[in-house]
């Protein structure tokens, strides 16, 4: 996937997190399917910017960016902040 491409889905999540979120107010709450889809959003979010960042850093360093893959949930998830 493109930098480009990994850029639209992270506008794409972020939009749709933003909606579900605004569903929430509106609503006054959210439903647990939303709830669910929310924390899958997150977890997204995660996996697509570590990608990107992976990818600018690798870009930087001189060295092939497009070898750089995804990594799985549980891995990105246990980053610290």
């Amino acid at each position: 996937m493109a930098d480009e491409q990994l850029s639209d889905r992270i506008e794409r999540l972020v939009a749709e997190e933003h909606e579900l979120f605004q569903r929430g107010d509106s609503q006054h709450g959210l439903e647990t399917a939303d709830h669910e889809r929310l924390e899958a959003i997150r977890v997204e979010l995660d996996q697509c910017w570590d990608l990107l960042r992976r990818r600018r850093a690798a870009r930087t360093a001189g060295e092939d960016a497009e070898s750089e893959t995804a990594r799985d949930a549980e891995t990105v998830e246990q980053y610290l902040q």
